[in-house]
């Protein structure tokens, strides 16, 4: 897929192969806006990209067209701008998180991809921006995931236990009655073992959903188990001494590590 050139480009002209110079990226889904600028300053050139790996590729070939590139300040490097950063480092580019566009320029310039994509290079080379991006790489970025995954799934057992009891208090109250006064590991149990062979009737339906809803936390507490297991082994590839620090468990020690990234 072909680049997407700006042709508002305030400055367009080839910089010396020798000389050093700063790409920003303004990242976005579908397609990044990129800028060169040297190291004075100067806008070399502004285009966007697709945010695929050929895009990735022709965008560091063009950079890297201008001169030498060894810094990079890329907006977003923890979502949009995430598989950019990547690339950028597997090409030896430092990458710097730009979390903030320059208001003033965005007062001077007004608000677009190609003056976003300026400033964050202009962050880099002023100084005000300075944190690495990070790698999403390697057991940080498994433990990310894995955490995702266990969340949503805790989410969707504390709803579906919640929706069994609110089934229960419209129920038959033969049914309720039996399942009154038990806890939620034996009402769950009690309900998946529920004969819901005749559907008929608001009390038939009763049991098969509540059935169904057992069921389904049943198996969400199998994958909440498992993937507690495999935080538990992605924290001690990341950090093998971290969980023998007393009060830390492996869903805290993955937090500390994601935040440290």
């Amino acid at each position: 897929m072909p680049s997407i050139t700006h042709p508002s480009a305030p400055c367009h002209f080839q910089a010396e192969a020798a000389q050093e110079i700063l790409l920003g990226v303004d990242t976005h889904k579908d397609m990044h806006a990129a800028a060169v600028v040297t190291l004075l300053g100067s806008t070399l050139d502004r285009r966007s990209f697709p945010t695929t790996i050929e895009g990735y590729h022709q965008l560091t070939a063009w950079a890297r067209s201008f001169g030498t590139l060894r810094r990079a300040g890329v907006e977003c490097t923890g979502s949009y701008g995430a598989a950019l950063a990547r690339h950028l480092c597997a090409e030896g580019v430092e990458v710097t998180e730009v979390n903030q566009p320059d208001k003033a320029a965005r007062r001077r310039h007004g608000k677009t991809d190609a003056v976003d994509a300026e400033a964050a290079a202009r962050a880099v080379l002023s100084g005000r921006a300075t944190a690495t991006a990070k790698t999403g790489d390697g057991p940080v970025e498994m433990l990310r995931l894995f955490k995702i995954a266990k969340g949503s799934a805790i989410k969707a057992r504390t709803q579906a236990i919640n929706q069994i009891k609110s089934v229960l208090v419209c129920a038959d109250a033969a049914l309720r009655e039996d399942l009154a006064g038990l806890t939620n590991p034996h009402l769950i149990k009690a309900c998946a073992q529920l004969d819901d062979s005749q559907v008929t009737g608001p009390t038939g339906a009763a049991r098969h959903t509540l059935k169904l809803l057992a069921h389904r936390i049943q198996h969400l507490t199998e994958e909440i188990d498992d993937l507690g297991k495999r935080i538990a082994q992605a924290v001690k590839a990341g950090r093998p001494g971290l969980l023998e620090v007393r009060g830390i468990g492996p869903d805290s020690a993955a937090a500390l590590l994601i935040a440290a990234g």
